[in-house]
């Protein structure tokens, strides 16, 4: 069969078969959970054609965005984030919400793939007709979140889901990247405080919306001991917000123990917020940061991929391990063959 004109594009913008539909963006915004699929892996996608495409997709959306409750969820590994995530997230589609999780897995460093598989540790929700579950590879990037993960979280928000968890890897890497995501962000601990306490980085307890002591139910009172502690460090840090004070609460993922109540903090934070215009300002600083950093992404994609360029680098790179050019001049001629 010849290839027309209309089908060569709707394979481009799939990124796949030619026999799939185009990802449109009225197919996204009737809430089409596999065009949702395609249309993440379209923004995904490090193809400069697949790239330009998603970029009109997501301006055509961007009007349908920016209703949901906006989550960021981050723990040390065990702390059980996707079995707390399961049960929220269940909880919340039985009370009529549409649940997306973005779940980031470490990446493969063979295949740059997801690894962990949240998908298998989310039971409940993943055969949920209210809930989408999108792992995604966090790529190398900083505060454990993935490349594209806001372009994520405004394409589920234009597809209906208004609620956004976000499950980032918890491995000590910069969590501000996921504050600079959401609109509360909240940090998991494990209960027996103590000398956990003292490794606790001062900018994850400054950056935390709540704190919330899983495992409470094998735990129960190394739970309320370790939430004492962790309201302790909290009063002597400035809140962030003058409107919040960050609670603890003690809560089992596995049973559902204290979910209600994290829940109605979540919206309680959300009210306040709204009613002093504070929620649109974050709003607005975080629209700012995301320019810059899809900047900083361009450019780099310039030094990667510009054939002058890497032509030429390899050179500047020989002449400065052999010191016949300072690291200075050789950063000078690579921004001068970028035009800068």
């Amino acid at each position: 069969m010849k290839t027309t004109p209309e089908r060569a594009k709707a394979f481009h913008m799939t990124g796949g078969s030619a026999q799939r539909q185009p990802v449109t963006a009225e197919a996204v915004a009737r809430g089409d959970r596999a065009t949702l699929a395609r249309a993440i892996t379209l923004m995904e996608s490090r193809r400069a054609d697949h790239r330009e495409t998603a970029r009109n997709l997501l301006q055509e959306l961007m009007p349908r965005t920016g209703h949901a409750v906006r989550v960021g969820i981050t723990g040390v590994p065990g702390v059980g984030k996707s079995t707390t995530i399961d049960a929220l997230g269940s909880m919340l589609t039985e009370k009529g919400h549409k649940v997306a999780v973005l779940a980031v897995d470490p990446s493969s460093t063979r295949t740059g793939g997801a690894i962990l598989g949240d998908k298998t540790r989310m039971a409940r929700l993943a055969s949920d007709p209210n809930a989408f579950i999108r792992p995604s590879p966090s790529s190398g990037t900083l505060g454990g979140v993935a490349a594209k993960t806001r372009e994520t979280m405004l394409l589920c928000e234009a597809a209906g889901f208004d609620v956004i968890l976000v499950e980032t890897v918890g491995v000590g890497q910069s969590e501000t990247a996921v504050a600079d995501l959401t609109d509360f962000f909240l940090v998991l601990m494990l209960p027996g405080a103590g000398d956990e306490l003292q490794g606790i980085k001062k900018g994850i307890l400054e950056l935390a919306d709540m704190i919330a002591v899983n495992k409470a139910d094998d735990a129960g009172m190394k739970a309320k001991a370790a939430a004492a502690e962790y309201k302790a460090a909290l009063h002597i840090l400035t809140p962030a917000s003058s409107n919040w004070i960050p609670p603890v609460l003690t809560i089992s993922g596995l049973t559902g123990q204290g979910l209600d109540e994290l829940w109605t903090k979540i919206l309680d934070h959300r009210k306040r917020l709204e009613a002093s215009g504070e929620l649109a300002a974050k709003r607005q600083a975080q629209d700012t940061k995301w320019m810059w950093a899809l900047v900083h992404e361009r450019l780099h994609d310039r030094l990667t991929h510009d054939p002058a360029l890497r032509r030429r680098v390899p050179e500047i790179e020989r002449a400065i391990r052999e010191g016949s050019l300072s690291p200075n001049a050789g950063a000078s001629e690579i921004i001068s063959l970028l035009g800068l």
